[in-house]
């Protein structure tokens, strides 16, 4: 049975941009101009729930962005991803960097059956890219520690996330390649709560991630017609 969290052509086309990963005018460019905001997001959070560092599992990392960010906050990072050719990518970036990070090839449902379990788990830009978006939650649930926070971000489906984020990005702007995304499998935040309320989790907090050209990336506001991000917390 194919796991909840494994597209097989999803894991083919991140592969393919692996060793562009970490140019910041490449392929990635958006998720290099988002991802500042979104750790702060994620790091603040954090902070108010726990008062020194703590054990991150950061899934579908990618080659690291996110990753990176949380370790140089302090915190030990496990980064995940069912890519082989994107943790290579990771593992060589922060290679000789001195942060308590480290990177797995494998899925979350390998660490489920492991008996893992984590205080943070961060899923960004994921959910969008899985087989079955309920079952990747209550997966990730799973893994969290009671009390522990889950952190979200995905695309909303609606016209404006067509227009913006799909027609606008891949075809008119070229910021990602064409095919990245799939409207139809994009996340609204009422989607979002109902799959985590399934899988026992408490919705707490949702924001936006708006494009703003003129300040040259992106920044946390309430409008989550495109991009938004949201915290669950387990009970």
């Amino acid at each position: 049975m194919q796991s909840s969290s494994v597209r097989p052509e999803e894991i083919a086309l991140f592969d393919d941009l692996a060793s562009r990963w970490w140019d910041k005018s490449g392929p990635m460019r958006p998720l290099h101009m988002m991802n500042p905001p979104r750790a702060a997001w994620v790091l603040e959070r954090i902070s108010r729930r726990f008062p020194g560092p703590v054990r991150i599992l950061d899934v579908g990392c990618g080659a690291g962005l996110l990753s990176e960010s949380l370790a140089r906050a302090g915190h030990e990072v496990l980064g995940l991803d069912a890519g082989a050719e994107v943790i290579a990518a990771a593992q060589a970036h922060a290679a000789g960097q001195g942060l308590s990070l480290s990177y797995r090839n494998a899925t979350a449902e390998a660490l489920v059956a492991e008996g893992e379990k984590f205080p943070v788990i961060t899923a960004l830009e994921v959910i969008e890219h899985v087989a079955e978006p309920g079952e990747f939650v209550a997966t990730l649930a799973a893994l969290l520690e009671p009390g522990g926070l889950l952190f979200i971000s995905t695309m909303n489906r609606g016209r404006k996330s067509f227009l913006v984020a799909k027609l606008g990005a891949e075809y008119l702007l070229r910021l990602l390649p064409v095919g990245t995304h799939n409207w139809s499998q994009f996340i609204t935040p009422v989607e979002l709560g109902g799959h985590c309320r399934a899988a026992g989790l408490r919705l707490c907090d949702t924001a936006g991630i708006t494009f703003a050209p003129l300040a040259g990336g992106f920044r946390i506001s309430r409008d989550t017609s495109v991009n938004y991000i949201a915290m669950a917390q387990a009970g």
